[in-house]
């Protein structure tokens, strides 16, 4: 049978679950977007579907592709075959934005990107077990609530600000408003709180039973040095990994201090990751 690129449909579920497993750490994302979504979007739902690559009939590729490219994530899988799926899809793809392994991301960028992006960046995935984890902890680190949001925004917006070099709450201040109280109703974001501030912030970005994937950790530039991130870093990941197999994060290669930070929590650099943003 020759190679094909099809969209991915129900019946695919288990070879595109299977496809990933193989690799965990580096598509805990996509896991737990299979999980939590499915394989493709229901009806009146944000649009998003996957796409795969099959050699004689065997799934050895799959991209994510959501809201019509706005985000773009390729499995952890050969170069070359997600380059078939991003020609594959050249003609009727606008990559917005794509994440993950560095060689995958660069195909898809050579095939669906138009001229430079607005910013790239290369990082590093790192990860951890409950074998790894060191002594750290602050036990008064807690979900977020509603009534946090308030406090909460500028954190979200600082760490916006840092890692994609752009304002949120002044390009459209209601929808990310919006994105950040969705996540806290999801119980997916904690913080910190001393006296009546908020001193750090972290999402579960994605969960399944393969582990989860953690980010936006952010302390303010006024309250960094303090311990709060190792502590909190620790934390958060102690009570992930009562229940679950691993974590992973992605911190900017330029970003050492986030770097030192997660290595003396316990978890180990992977392999490098690629964060593309074309508009």
């Amino acid at each position: 049978m020759p190679v094909t690129v099809e969209q991915l449909a129900p019946s695919h579920s288990d070879a595109l679950r299977a496809l990933l497993a193989k690799d965990p750490v580096h598509n805990l994302y996509l896991l737990g977007l299979l999980e939590e979504f499915g394989i493709s979007a229901p009806e009146r739902q944000a649009a998003f579907s996957f796409h795969g690559r099959f050699d004689s009939g065997v799934l050895t590729a799959a991209v994510f592709v959501g809201g019509d490219g706005g985000l773009v994530v390729p499995s952890a899988s050969d170069a070359s075959a997600t380059g078939v799926i991003a020609d594959a899809l050249a003609a009727s793809l606008k990559l917005r934005a794509t994440v993950g392994d560095k060689s995958s991301v660069d195909a898809l960028v050579r095939s669906l990107c138009e001229g430079k992006p607005r910013l790239s960046r290369t990082q590093k995935l790192f990860s951890v077990s409950a074998d790894d984890l060191g002594p750290f902890t602050n036990p008064t680190l807690r979900l977020a609530r509603e009534e946090d949001v308030p406090r909460l925004l500028p954190l979200a917006q600082g760490y916006v600000r840092e890692i994609f070099e752009r304002d949120p709450l002044s390009e459209d201040p209601a929808h990310y408003e919006a994105r950040v109280l969705q996540r806290v109703r999801q119980r997916r974001t904690y913080v910190l709180e001393e006296g009546s501030e908020l001193v750090f912030k972290v999402d579960i970005g994605c969960r399944s039973q393969f582990g989860a994937e953690l980010e936006g950790m952010y302390t303010p530039p006024s309250r960094r040095r303090q311990g709060h991130a190792t502590l909190c870093l620790g934390q958060i990941s102690r009570h992930l990994l009562s229940s679950l197999p691993r974590l992973a994060m992605r911190i900017d290669e330029r970003d050492e201090s986030t770097a030192r930070i997660a290595r003396k929590v316990g978890y180990h650099a992977g392999r490098t990751q690629r964060l593309v943003l074309v508009e």
